[in-house]
């Protein structure tokens, strides 16, 4: 019987151990170790090493149990995975590295951290090591500013309206989550009963006031550099953008269309990833039946096929645009 009660599950798990094979040993890295579910699962199998790490300091809490236990196998770094690049891993056997974007349901149910639009309060949305809130986003910054950020990163077709209505509310009072609720609202003017009208707002603000765009395109670089040949590196997207960024980043990287069958071996350029499967995975749908909010989650994976640390990449000029409204934060 499956229990009413709120619990966070570690989304797609028995699909990524199948994939990283944590049986034959190694260390692994956990870019968004959480509440902990994939390190411990990993750790469970001898001759593991994982370094874990997250931006959210009250993740520690979780990270010391598990330090307790595996005090020996196990290492957790209050960092944002786009820092991997600073930890001097080039000598390390890494066989595998994940990363697993969704919020757990216990930062959700945080009502300091404000990711809900069924908190109260001021809007925070901040994951930890951050520089501005949404509370700054929505009061500070101008109507066309707010409108991008809307549309690009939460595709809310009623953006430029939402927008407009925020920046005539704030000139009246400081706008909090409950009016901000209540404003978007009363501006849709289609409703979609399945979806809360505040979902696409809400979900472009976190993306903004986390930079959640430069975050994984940095995080991805910083991964495949460090990962040993032979090593997988895999990602849990929860929406389109993530996945459009992961999806066009594994591909670019294991295919050149350019090479001709008449250019020497020897001048043709380099293939960084083995790309197993082009189609992303989804949870079963036992796992949908336990835990719903998995429902939009997709797992994409590589294979490191060599092992040199400098690649080009132009995954930065692909998503330019999202990056340039990521910049509009350097107002704040």
């Amino acid at each position: 019987m499956i229990s009413d009660a709120p619990k966070h599950y570690p989304v797609l798990l028995n699909e990524l151990i199948s994939i990283i094979t944590p049986q034959h040993g190694g260390t692994f890295i956990d870019c968004t170790f959480g509440q902990g579910g994939y390190s411990k699962k990993i750790l469970s199998y001898r001759n593991t090493n994982v370094i874990a790490l997250d931006r959210d300091i009250e993740s520690k809490k979780k990270a010391d149990q598990l330090s307790e236990k595996f005090h020996d196998r196990f290492i957790f770094k209050n960092k944002k995975f786009s820092q991997l690049d600073n930890f001097k891993l080039k000598n390390e056997n890494i066989r595998g590295i994940f990363f697993d974007l969704g919020y757990s349901l216990t930062q959700i149910k945080d009502p300091k951290k404000g990711l809900s639009f069924n908190s109260s309060g001021s809007l925070n949305m901040q994951m930890g090591l951050n520089n501005f809130s949404a509370q700054d986003v929505i009061n500070k910054l101008n109507e066309k500013e707010l409108e991008k950020i809307f549309k690009f990163f939460g595709e809310e077709k009623e953006a430029k309206k939402i927008a407009n209505n925020i920046v005539k509310e704030r000139k009246i009072k400081s706008i909090d989550t409950r009016s901000l609720v209540s404003l978007i609202d009363k501006t849709k003017r289609k409703k979609n009963f399945k979806i809360h009208s505040a979902t696409k707002v809400f979900q472009a603000l976190r993306i903004f006031v986390n930079k959640e765009i430069s975050e994984l395109i940095n995080g991805l670089i910083s991964a495949s550099r460090i990962l040993k040949k032979d090593g997988i590196l895999a990602v849990v997207t929860f929406h389109s953008l993530e996945d459009k960024i992961v999806k066009y980043f594994f591909k670019s990287l294991s295919e050149n269309e350019s090479i001709s069958r008449y250019v020497p071996k020897l001048d043709q350029p380099k293939i960084l990833f083995d790309l197993k499967e082009k189609k992303p995975i989804t949870p079963s749908d036992k796992e949908l039946k336990e835990n719903l909010p998995s429902r939009s989650a997709k797992l994409r994976y590589v294979i490191k096929k060599r092992d040199f640390y400098d690649f080009k990449t132009d995954i930065e000029k692909k998503f330019k645009k999202f990056l340039e409204i990521e910049n509009f934060s350097n107002k704040l």
